[in-house]
């Protein structure tokens, strides 16, 4: 017998998830985070899910795990000091950058840039030259790079970039002059642009380049650190696997390699857990919601994929890396909620309480009212609910914060508690429309995934908003992010670029670069155990009406371009820009990227038993307890959802509770369990989507 565990760090919680790959029994565990070093955070929770489930450390053979180590240390600035190689003349290459500015139209008078992460001072200029087919122009003159790379030595950099002009075509003298490196400053770590990110554009390249140096010092200390200790508390040979950005498995050594790639680990893990869960369910179109402590996070999920961007950016730094296209908002269950002198007008967030000192009701010394304690005035989260299992909720405590929002705006203690809740729901509804409407979808041609410790809270609060049916929260959606990590498949990716018209391309040539990019990637993944008859492969291209800025990503299977040639890539380009902008253009179109991704098989885990006789519905129900729903209050049924089986029917108004999270189901509202334990809500008498 083996288990698998997800192991995903938030802002407020470190969430853990042991799946038997033989029963598909789970169990999971809820720990504070340690922001000053998440592995603490993940220790700790291994030891509490071991000794809380019974389970022997030594059956677990993988542990999945989705890391915030390089978004903080891009966050705070607490990155590596890099030393930058560039050719002769591009030593400004991250000056002169892009002339984006964030903000709106007067966004420039606020702007302050943030440092560059590779200083000019240490940047130097290697004597060569690539032209633009691969040719040598100006040999390497390896004597000056030398003198170059002692200088970088003796100021004391901790991590080296090397990014020449045209090295996307060839990177043979980014390679030598790595080689040189490893001679002049041993143990100092080199990244290279021609094996980060072998595509066009200067100072992309260059940027992610740089920012993967930044972090992969402290990222690649922190994972080789929890795998010693992992493999000391558990087994010698357990597999440690960190969550890509984009979702999908990296094996740590190659995690360590390119940690740029793990910008978006946190997020991934939600959308990929979701993802297990919804298609199971039979639903292929999803929007979903993750709202944590601090944030809410959401994403848009079409045939069972969710949607990718090909760049990330974190706070100021934007890099040439794919990732979900997660949108972040500043509304969580910590969010603070407060009444400037001013306006008198509620506000609710950024600002957030975080773990420590946390919302007033979890009694650590909060004071300010949060999102969370508005929820408890409610009566959404009953005052014998405890938090993970173990954290009691304090209700006059919560009722203290709130009374001052109330007490500044004039208003009664649960007006004021639904307005802070009311306002954090039209944060989240924006966010979830910037990813539907804004990108040419209809949400109600969706189902809604709420998940994360607050995210069952307000779901039937935004399926109303949203018009999305059903709602659907799915079993543990707590730890959803540590189901994600322990679900999802191993991946890798290898791109090239080309920069032709359609015209000037044959199929021949375009899928014998595919095949020898498929090649690379399913070389990789062999070197991880897993055999080429195994591997999933699909090919993308970006494509743009020539001389446009904008990429639009195609995916395609291998058989159908070999069978339909280019003109395959050439019509799903127009037709997603007409669903984008509403318009295609007549002109010519450009293939300018192609790249091969490789995926390893879903994991094979045994679906749930279900008991062969279900329950009754009653023997679900724990008590009552009132909330409160715009002026009223009602008296809601108490669950436990442990005790509810596909084909049971909770009528609202009623409270789903479970060690993760809270379920609140609105009057005139239903949930459904479906086979795999969903819970599927929807207005009473709806009818479906027609």
């Amino acid at each position: 017998m083996s288990f698998r565990l997800g192991a995903d760090v938030g802002g407020t919680f470190t969430d853990l998830l042991l799946i038997n790959d033989d029963t598909g029994a789970t169990y999971t565990a809820k720990v504070p985070s340690t922001p000053s070093d998440s592995s603490v955070g993940v220790l700790n929770g291994i030891e509490k899910i071991c000794r809380t489930s019974g389970i022997d450390p030594k059956q677990i053979r993988s542990v999945m795990h989705g890391t915030t180590v390089a978004t903080n240390a891009i966050l705070t600035q607490r990155g590596a000091k890099v030393g930058l190689v560039t050719t002769r003349g591009y030593r400004q290459v991250l000056h002169i950058a892009r002339s984006f500015v964030p903000g709106g139209l007067g966004g420039w008078v606020t702007f302050k840039k943030q440092p560059l992460l590779a200083s000019l001072e240490h940047t130097v200029e290697a004597i060569e030259r690539l032209g633009a087919g691969g040719e040598v122009v100006t040999p390497l003159d390896e004597a000056d790079i030398r003198k170059q790379l002692q200088f970088l030595k003796d100021a004391g950099i901790e991590a080296l970039t090397v990014s020449l002009i045209n090295a996307y075509v060839s990177g043979v003298h980014e390679e030598r002059i790595g080689e040189i490196a490893a001679e002049v400053m041993p143990g100092i770590p080199v990244s290279l642009s021609s094996r980060v990110v072998p595509e066009m554009q200067e100072y992309e390249r260059t940027e992610t380049t740089v920012v993967n140096s930044f972090v992969r010092p402290e990222v690649s200390n922190y994972l080789n650190h929890l795998e010693t200790e992992i493999r000391a508390r558990l087994a010698d040979d357990v597999e440690l696997s960190i969550l890509r950005s984009d979702g999908g498995l990296a094996a740590c050594e190659s995690a360590s390699y390119t940690p740029v790639n793990l910008l978006l680990s946190g997020p991934a893990g939600g959308v990929a857990g979701a993802i297990w869960f919804c298609s199971r369910g039979g639903f292929d179109k999803v929007l979903t919601f993750d709202v944590g402590g601090t944030s809410t996070d959401v994403a848009l999920i079409e045939h069972n994929s969710a949607r990718l961007r090909r760049e990330t950016r974190v706070g100021d730094v934007a890099v040439r890396a794919p990732s979900v296209d997660v949108r972040t908002v500043g509304a969580g269950g910590g969010s603070i909620a407060f009444v400037p002198e001013l306006t008198r007008a509620l506000r609710v967030g950024p600002d957030s309480a975080g773990a420590e000192p946390g919302p007033a009701a979890y009694n650590k010394g909060g004071e300010q009212a949060t999102v969370t304690d508005a929820n408890v005035v409610l009566g959404y989260l009953p005052a014998n609910q405890k938090l993970g299992g173990e954290m009691a909720i304090r209700t006059d405590l919560a009722e203290a914060a709130v009374q001052k929002v109330a007490d500044a705006m004039g208003v009664s203690l649960k007006e004021a508690a639904e307005g802070i809740v009311r306002i954090a729901n039209e944060h989240i509804f924006g966010a979830l429309r910037l990813i539907s409407v804004e990108q040419g979808y209809d949400p109600r041609e969706f189902a809604l995934c709420g998940f994360g410790g607050a995210g069952p809270l307000h779901a039937n609060a935004l399926g109303i908003l949203m018009g999305a049916w059903p709602v659907i929260v799915p079993p543990s959606p707590g730890v959803l992010c540590a189901y994600g990590d322990a679900t999802t498949r191993v991946k890798d990716e290898a791109s090239r670029s080309l920069v032709k018209n359609f015209s000037e391309l044959s199929l021949k040539e375009v899928v014998g670069i595919l095949e020898g990019l498929t090649k690379q990637v399913g070389d990789s993944l062999e070197k991880q155990a897993i055999p080429s008859n195994e591997q999933t492969v699909i090919w993308q291209a970006d494509v743009r009406y020539q001389g446009q800025a904008l990429l639009l990503t195609q995916d395609v299977s291998p058989d159908d371009l070999r069978k339909d040639g280019l003109e395959l890539l050439q019509k799903a380009f127009d037709a997603e820009h007409e669903k984008l902008f509403s318009f295609s253009l007549d002109e010519n179109r450009e293939l300018v990227n192609v790249r091969a991704i490789a995926r390893a098989p879903r994991p094979n885990i045994a679906d749930r038993v279900w008991e062969a006789e279900a329950g009754a519905l009653a023997d679900a129900v724990t008590g009552h307890s009132s909330i409160y729903l715009r002026g009223t209050d009602y008296q809601a049924t108490l669950y436990d959802r442990e005790k509810l089986c596909p084909g049971h029917v909770v009528p609202g108004p009623a409270i789903v509770t479970e060690m993760d999270s809270t379920t609140v189901i609105f009057p005139d509202h239903q949930a459904t369990v479906d086979k795999v334990g969903n819970l599927l809500i929807e207005p009473v008498g709806f009818k479906g989507k027609e």
